[in-house]
């Protein structure tokens, strides 16, 4: 008897290459994605205004990084003595006005750059809501600011549509080898409410199914559905009930992996996690023949796979397992 419903996502027609760089935008869902990705080796960028949920922020934000713009002081405000973006997150705050400026705008040269050259967009969106100020512009973060500063209401699935298709466009334009994937956030925001997370993501999910069946090179992967329908258990949940945990992740990061990259590239990456793996080894003795043996063994696997992938950086490798002068 089966206890549990599993599917396997059909892999992309197109699949990543590990020489390939990635830019992941979106919810902290995409943070996780990004950690991954680079303890694989992969070049990566993410978030490049800080953790983003609503589509119309993530949409503004890309639209910066093609358009490549710089901020002013204009575009600050000033809160309980920090000077913050609503463009951007909280890290990006500074009591300091030139500080602040000055990190937001080497992030936006930065992704404006790499952007140029990279070949695949990974969208995780994690909710149709959005918060207005008096002006109706949409924020991408609250900064603690008073609730009554806002308007909070449910974005509908056209506004969402118009919002991604135009920056769909502006992105292959800008850049037209580019592939993109979207994903919806496994994370609940039970802030909402039970029934207004599901109507956020139902809105999401709409719109998201029809741009990936209108253009070529758009891709969907079900992270939403693997953690709430396949692994459909709280036991997968972080103690907040909202965040998937540790093992959801790897899982979801799994079948990411099995979906969504080609065959050389998951060799690789095998191959990489084991040498990892050996950097954080504690060893019993450090001073013994054996732990040299060790030593000298990943030494040679490392060496071996610098000269394999010549575009990866194994230098912490290479000095951790080359005996000391």
């Amino acid at each position: 008897m089966e206890f549990r419903a599993a599917f396997t996502p059909r892999p992309l027609d197109t699949l990543i290459h590990y020489t390939q760089p990635l830019l992941l935008v979106g919810s902290c869902f995409t943070e996780n994605m990004a950690d991954k990705l680079r303890q694989h080796k992969f070049r990566v960028s993410d978030n490049p205004n800080g953790i983003l949920f609503n589509p119309v922020s993530i949409a503004r934000a890309v639209t910066g990084y093609i358009e490549h713009k710089l901020y002013t002081a204009d575009d600050l405000f000033y809160h309980q003595e920090l000077w913050g973006s609503w463009d951007h997150h909280t890290r990006f705050s500074d009591m300091d006005q030139e500080a602040c400026l000055q990190k937001i705008n080497a992030s936006q040269t930065d992704a404006h750059d790499f952007l140029k050259s990279a070949d695949w967009v990974l969208f995780t969106l994690g909710s149709a809501f959005v918060y207005e100020l008096e002006n109706k512009r949409v924020v991408a973060n609250c900064h603690k600011v008073a609730a009554d500063r806002f308007n909070r209401r449910l974005l509908a699935v056209e506004e969402v549509l118009g919002a991604l298709d135009n920056i769909i466009h502006r992105l292959l334009m800008f850049n037209p080898r580019l592939n993109i994937i979207f994903t919806i956030s496994p994370v609940r925001h039970l802030r909402e409410g039970f029934i207004d997370n599901n109507r956020s993501k139902a809105v999401l999910i709409q719109a998201v199914h029809h741009l990936v069946g209108k253009f070529n090179r758009l891709y969907y992967f079900p992270a939403y559905e693997l953690v709430m329908d396949d692994l459909r258990d709280y036991r997968f949940f972080a103690e907040d009930m909202a965040h998937p945990n540790y093992l959801a992740t790897n899982y979801v990061w799994e079948k990411f992996v099995a979906t969504c990259m080609d065959g050389p590239t998951a060799v690789m990456m095998k191959q990489v996690y084991a040498l990892r793996a050996a950097l954080v080894h504690k060893p019993f003795n450090p001073g013994s023949n054996e732990h040299r043996r060790f030593l000298a063994t990943h030494l040679e696997k490392t060496k071996a796979l610098q000269m394999a992938y010549p575009g990866l950086d194994f230098s912490a490798e290479l000095a951790y397992f080359s005996p000391s002068p």
